[in-house]
């Protein structure tokens, strides 16, 4: 299964954005982490196979919102009130064989190449 992820750009803070990201074949778990520079990659969102459970970092809750399209067997990252700290490469990534909602990078074998997204202040 090959993930792209779309959506990404310059923005202001307190903007909105958009991710997408489309798998190539069916996949269960679905999720998105972030990368800044100089840290550690971290857990943004995830949803499970049927879309009933999400599961969002507390840093973007009230403010980010994981849904999908299994009919597209797209996830999807809605972002809303970005602030600088926001700023990073965001990957999608999947899993084939875990249909959870986990934080833990490790339950997910599928990732996209990801996306920056760049809030300015």
């Amino acid at each position: 299964v090959q993930l792209q992820a779309s959506g990404g750009g310059l923005v202001q803070a307190g903007d909105s954005l958009s991710l997408s990201c489309a798998a190539s074949g069916r996949t269960l778990a679905m999720a998105w982490f972030r990368q800044a520079p100089g840290k550690d990659r971290e857990f943004v969102a995830a949803i499970s196979q049927s879309g009933r459970v999400t599961n969002h970092a507390d840093s973007v809750k009230g403010r980010f919102t994981i849904s999908r399209d299994n009919a597209k067997n797209t996830v999807y990252l809605q972002m809303s009130s970005l602030k600088p700290e926001d700023t990073a490469v965001y990957y999608c990534a999947a899993s084939g064989i875990y249909s959870g909602s986990s934080y833990n990078s490790d339950l997910y074998e599928y990732w996209g190449h990801g996306t920056q997204v760049t809030v300015s202040s």
